[in-house]
């Protein structure tokens, strides 16, 4: 396995100097930032990274006012009394991707973020006590409990909100492979586990964050030379 500072003189050379890296670099939320965050947030990123899967990124961000419209801006208290056929009418409504399987997710993952409230005093709070070094097993329980989490929903939208995660974009996963650190389906438990296992190593290794180590695995390897713009990792 590769040192750090390898990886970190590489991705230093590919962007044109130290400094120049060092400005893509950006860190995540603390945990007390992170328990200060509404609950309603997390279902209104969950709901966002939904209809993203599988659309451009930017149909969906600018049809987002009018979601925040017709669903109360994610207020999960509200929605939790929402009878079902309303869901219905609302799903139909122009100003949003009329996509009912989607939108049933709403009420869905709310039903989850209230349930873990309810047990840990808030969803932010449970997500920010949850420890960085198994950040998979945070990934595992949105599968599990959330309604389609899984893939890359549940950990971009711990990135989009400043939970401290690594992401399994398409250069991280070129390096893990180039290097053997994973074989065979990327969401196996066993590719899972190599890659939080080589995230903590670098992270003894460096004392940085998941976050900042898999922007720099990232911008170690691929089409992310000087001047390209690269893709969130």
């Amino acid at each position: 396995m590769e040192k750090f500072q390898e990886i970190y003189q590489r991705a230093a050379q590919r962007k044109g100097s130290e400094a120049m890296l060092e400005q893509l670099l950006y860190a995540p939320l603390s945990n007390k930032q992170l328990k200060c965050l509404p609950d309603d947030a997390w279902l209104e990123e969950f709901t966002r990274k939904v209809f993203q899967s599988g659309f451009y990124w930017s149909v969906i961000n600018s049809k987002w006012t009018g979601f925040r419209e017709v669903f109360w801006d994610f207020n999960v208290e509200k929605l939790l009394m929402m009878p079902p056929d309303m869901l219905e009418q609302k799903a139909t409504d122009e100003r949003i991707i009329r996509n009912f399987k989607k939108v049933q997710t709403i009420p869905e993952n709310a039903y989850m973020i209230h349930d873990v409230a309810q047990q840990h005093g808030s969803f932010s709070q449970f997500v920010a006590d949850w420890p960085s070094d198994d950040i998979i097993g945070l990934w595992a329980y949105f599968k599990k409990h959330g309604a389609r989490l899984g893939g890359n929903t549940g950990p971009y939208t711990l990135r989009a909100l400043g939970k401290d995660t690594f992401l399994l974009s398409r250069d991280v996963e070129a390096y893990l492979r180039g290097h053997k650190i994973i074989d065979g389906g990327l969401q196996t438990k066993k590719s899972l586990n190599s890659a939080q296992h080589f995230f903590n190593e670098l992270q003894q290794q460096s004392g940085l964050s998941l976050q900042v180590l898999s922007l720099l695995v990232s911008y170690s390897v691929g089409d992310n030379r000087v001047g390209i713009q690269t893709t969130e990792a």
